[in-house]
C-alpha cells in the first residue's frame, strides 16, 4: 500500500485537530507584547472620561463669540478649571486639558489676541475643537477580544483602559531537533562532506516571533538508539525535527517515533516543496511535527504547518493569511504536486505584483534570504500569462 498524499489544507486541518489552546497564565501588561490574550479587555470607563481640548487656546461659550472676554482661569492636563464659567468669560486651556464646565467651544491661540486680563475671539461653532467624552470608547465596550495578538497599539489601548496585568496563553514549548551526519553546528569546523546546520536556527527565530520558546538540542547522529533518546528527552509541548523525515535508509525519525508510541496523524503532503513532512502524536502526549532536511522544504512547510499550530496553542486564528496578485512573468503548466514558489512583491498602480525566482531547488537558502512571498499553484495548474491572478502568502520579514 502506497503512501497517502494530502492536500496542504488537509494536512493543516488534521494537525490543528490535534492542538488545543494552552492554559493562560496572569502576566505584568509590560512584559505581554507578542502574546495572544486568553480573555477579552473591556473598557472599565470612557475614554477620554471627559469633553477635552484638541488644541492649545481659549475655551469660551460658543454663544459669548465673537467678543472680548474675561480670562478666570486656565485649564490644563491633569490639572481642570475647578469653577463654572458664565457668560463672557474664557479659560486658558491646553491640548488633553478638560473643558471647564459652562463652555462648548475652543479658539486656538492663533485666533485670539490677549491684552491682560482679557482675550479677544472671533466667531466659533459650538463643539469647536472638543473631543468629545467617549470619542475613542465607552464604558464596557470590548477593545481586544481573546485571542488577539498583542502588538504595541494594542498594548497602548490595554494600558488606555487601565490594565496592568492581562491573562494571555503560556507560550508552547519547541523542541528542535536536527538529525543527520552531515549536519553540524557553528563554530565548530565542518569536515569535507559535512555542512553547516542552517535549518534549527532559522525556526528557533520562528518559533520565537510566534510567541514561542524554542528548545535547540544538539544534532543526532544517524543512529535509530540516538534518535529514539533524543526524542525521548525533549522536554516539550511540540517536537520539530529537522531531516530524517523521508523514506531512505539513514531517515530514522519515524522508525523512533513509532517506537515512542507515535500515533501518525498526516503521513505526508502532497507539496511541493515537503513531500516527507509528517506529524503525529507521541505515546505520552507530546506533538510531533517532522520537516524535510533541505532548507527551503523546511523553511516552506514550517509556514504551511508550524506557525499555524503555534497559533492555535495560543488561541489564536491558524489560518494563513494569503492575499491575491498579479503575475510579473508567464509560467509552465504545474505538475501533479501542489507548488509553493519562493517570491518577490512589488506594487504597481495600486496593485500588488508577484515575481517568483526561477531557481526554486529546495537547497537554496540564499533565495529564501531574498523571497517576501510564498506563492501557491495548485496541482495540475495550467500555464499561466503574465498578469494572471494566483494566490500569494506574503512572509513576515523585519
Amino acid at each position: 500500500m502506497g503512501v497517502k498524499l494530502l492536500t496542504v489544507d488537509g494536512a493543516r486541518a488534521r494537525m490543528l485537530a490535534e492542538i488545543a489552546p494552552l492554559a493562560p497564565e496572569l502576566v505584568p501588561l509590560a512584559l505581554a507584547g507578542g502574546r495572544v490574550l486568553a480573555e477579552d479587555v473591556t473598557a472599565v470607563r470612557d475614554q477620554p472620561p471627559f469633553d477635552a481640548s484638541a488644541m492649545d487656546g481659549w475655551a469660551v461659550r460658543a454663544a459669548d463669540s465673537p467678543g472680548t472676554l474675561t480670562i478666570v482661569g486656565e485649564s490644563a492636563a491633569g490639572h481642570g478649571f475647578e469653577g463654572v464659567v458664565g457668560q463672557g468669560q474664557a479659560v486658558r486651556i491646553f491640548t488633553g486639558a478638560a473643558v471647564p464646565d459652562g463652555c462648548d467651544a475652543i479658539v486656538i491661540q492663533e485666533d485670539a489676541s490677549r491684552e491682560g486680563n482679557a482675550v479677544t475671539v472671533p466667531a466659533v461653532e459650538s463643539r469647536h475643537f472638543i473631543r468629545p467624552a467617549g470619542g475613542d470608547f465607552r464604558a464596557g465596550a470590548v477593545l481586544l477580544e481573546k485571542g488577539t495578538r498583542i502588538d504595541p497599539w494594542r498594548l497602548s489601548l490595554a494600558a488606555s483602559a487601565g490594565r496592568a496585568e492581562v491573562s494571555v496563553a503560556r507560550r508552547p514549548r519547541v523542541a528542535l531537533l536536527s538529525t543527520g551526519e552531515e549536519i553540524v553546528e557553528a563554530p565548530a569546523t565542518p569536515g569535507r562532506f559535512q555542512i553547516y546546520d542552517s535549518g534549527a536556527p532559522a525556526l528557533a527565530a520562528m518559533v520565537e516571533g510566534c510567541g514561542g520558546v524554542p528548545v535547540r538540542a544538539k544534532p543526532v547522529r544517524d543512529t535509530l538508539e540516538a534518535v529514539i533518546e533524543a526524542l525521548a528527552a525533549a522536554e516539550a509541548d511540540l517536537v520539530v525535527t529537522v531531516g530524517g523525515a523521508s523514506v531512505g535508509d539513514h531517515d530514522l525519525v519515524r522508525a523512533a517515533s513509532q517506537a515512542l508510541g507515535l500515533s501518525l496523524k498526516v503521513e505526508s503532503v502532497n507539496v511541493r516543496p515537503g513531500k516527507p513532512t509528517f506529524f503525529g502524536v507521541l505515546g505520552d502526549g507530546r506533538r510531533l511535527l517532522g520537516l524535510p532536511g533541505n532548507p527551503a522544504s523546511a523553511f516552506v512547510c514550517a509556514e504551511m504547518f508550524l506557525r499555524p499550530i503555534l497559533a492555535a496553542f495560543q488561541g489564536a486564528s491558524p489560518e494563513p493569511a494569503t492575499i491575491t496578485a498579479k503575475l510579473a512573468q508567464p509560467l509552465p503548466a504545474n505538475g501533479s504536486r501542489e507548488h509553493w514558489m519562493r517570491a518577490k512583491l512589488s506594487y504597481a498602480d495600486g496593485e500588488v505584483i508577484v515575481r517568483p525566482y526561477r531557481d526554486q531547488d529546495s537547497s537554496l537558502v540564499s533565495v529564501f534570504a531574498v523571497s517576501d512571498a510564498l506563492m501557491r499553484r495548485i496541482p495540475g495548474a495550467q500555464a499561466a500569462e503574465a498578469g494572471a491572478v494566483v494566490e500569494v502568502l506574503p512572509l513576515a520579514r523585519a
